[in-house]
């Protein structure tokens, strides 16, 4: 498989960043056009399915009011503020890529397969995947097999919990057969996080990533921390501050 990114690129979060981001709400057709005009490479969106297997852009499993988004039918999600997944994908701007971030529901252990997050998926993955770069990660390991399976051309990362090492990330990435690992910036070290005994310096993890054939993703560094990112050899970082980034990649990127 071809090298997904030409590092370092930058993926905006949920689209221009987590929660309102000038006015932007995450996950909306506003948030991923601020996104790529702040100058993103990627757009990183979060799907989830409906109670009529539809699917929309929305990180948490559950509303504000506490109901859970798989027991919504499309239309109350719409009524509720969701964007739907056709309508996000149709806004996107032409030439930036797509990071799709599968959130499984627990209700995909039991429910018919075709009826699972990632089935729903495939379809639309395979029609991104012959207009744009694509890339799917997902803490879901199960996920990541079955786009192996159904979409074969689409990269995936596995992406394991918060503040989960390296030592367990890229052997983790490698076993299930993923080009990329994403790894949390704090996992590193980034952050504000205590320094740790023993944790290898971000260049020793990033080099070993790459000599296993993998490329490799950090999540959510601050622009600053993006750019000792980038001069460690990460290849993207998916970022709340688009702009920041972009600016604070400009002396490590190539031409910059």
């Amino acid at each position: 498989m071809s090298p997904v990114f030409a590092p370092t690129e930058v993926i905006g979060h949920r689209g221009a960043g987590r929660g309102v981001v000038g006015g932007a709400v995450e996950n909306s057709v506003r948030s991923y056009a601020a996104a790529a005009e702040a100058g993103a490479d990627w757009v990183e969106i979060d799907v989830r399915r409906t109670a009529d297997d539809a699917l929309v852009l929305y990180h948490d499993a559950w509303l504000a009011d506490g109901r859970a988004v798989v027991d919504l039918t499309a239309g109350e999600c719409a009524r509720a503020g969701i964007t739907g997944l056709d309508e996000g994908l149709a806004a996107l701007p032409e030439g930036v890529g797509l990071d799709v971030d599968v959130k499984s529901v627990v209700e995909d252990a039991v429910d018919a397969p075709a009826r699972r997050t990632v089935s729903l998926l495939l379809p639309y993955l395979r029609r991104e995947a012959r207009r744009r770069r694509v890339l799917v990660c997902s803490f879901d390991p199960g996920v990541l097999l079955a786009v192996a399976e159904g979409a074969p051309g689409v990269p995936t990362a596995w992406m394991p919990y918060v503040r989960t090492p390296a030592d367990h990330a890229v052997p983790g990435a490698v076993g299930l057969g993923c080009p990329v690992v994403a790894i949390d910036a704090r996992a590193f070290g980034l952050g504000g996080e205590r320094p740790r005994p023993g944790r290898r310096p971000v260049s020793y993890a990033v080099d070993l990533a790459h000599r296993a054939g993998l490329e490799v993703v950090s999540w959510c560094p601050d622009p600053a921390e993006a750019a000792l990112l980038a001069g460690a050899g990460v290849d993207a970082v998916v970022v709340d501050d688009v702009p920041g980034t972009v600016a604070a990649l400009g002396a490590v990127r190539p031409g910059g």
